[in-house]
């Protein structure tokens, strides 16, 4: 029994512990603490807030060790229960460990050590803090109707010279989000830039008014890919 004590208290320090480190890079105490407590277990919560883990060197690296440690931690209570009767259970060594993440435990959390690792776990940081990308159907693609689709525009398009802006006055839910030209890819003009023949427009929105709006020029896109199709398969 007192085994089984001592070692709920280490990974009790270890978490809360853990829990002040992930705090010292930026998180909330509520998310820290969940997704210390995630990864300890190996529970595999695939929560929006996980990014903001993946995204962090100092926070990923904790991460592992939460990992690794709760792995570890599942090997030793089973070792334990097996071997529950046995005279030796290195109660002096268990008794030093616990102490030291006490001790640890206790430093951290003292005013002074807050502040010195906030500076340096997350000031540092925030210069080389890496975005990470989320894919387009995380973001857009939300409903089931919503659409993300790329639409050229051939030498007979009868939207050539026209603006995106006019093009999708009438539809409500349906936006121009990128006019690709060759090379040149138009954000900020692009809603009053003229339309030429070879221009892709990335389009977002209900999918029924993305057909309607541009329902020949998604016509010849297919006649084109299913040609390219023959063109590509053997004889």
């Amino acid at each position: 029994m007192g085994f089984i004590l001592l070692y709920s208290l280490i990974v009790l320090l270890v978490v809360e512990i853990s829990v002040v480190l992930m705090r010292a890079t930026g998180l909330d105490y509520d998310i820290a603490r969940f997704q210390v407590v995630s990864l300890l277990t190996g529970t595999g919560f695939t929560t929006r807030e996980s990014e903001l883990i993946l995204g962090h060197p100092v926070r990923r690296r904790i991460g592992i060790f939460l990992i690794l440690f709760g792995a570890f931690s599942l090997a030793v209570v089973i070792s334990c229960i097996s071997a529950i009767l046995a005279p030796d259970l290195h109660l002096v060594q268990l008794t030093a460990a616990a102490s030291a993440l006490l001790v640890v435990f206790i430093l951290v959390r003292l005013p002074f050590a807050g502040r010195f690792l906030s500076k340096r776990l997350s000031g540092t940081f925030r210069q080389s803090f890496q975005v990470h990308e989320l894919s387009i159907r995380e973001v857009l693609l939300l409903r089931e109707n919503d659409a993300f689709v790329d639409v050229p525009l051939g030498e007979g398009s009868g939207l050539i010279g026209q603006t995106p802006d006019r093009l999708c006055g009438e539809f409500a839910d349906l936006n121009v989000l990128l006019i690709r030209r060759g090379e040149v890819a138009i954000r900020d003009r692009r809603m009053r830039t003229p339309l030429e023949a070879g221009d892709v427009l990335y389009v977002y929105g209900d999918r029924g008014e993305i057909e309607r709006r541009f329902a020949e020029e998604l016509r010849e896109k297919r006649k084109s890919e299913e040609d390219e199709k023959q063109a590509a398969s053997p004889v």
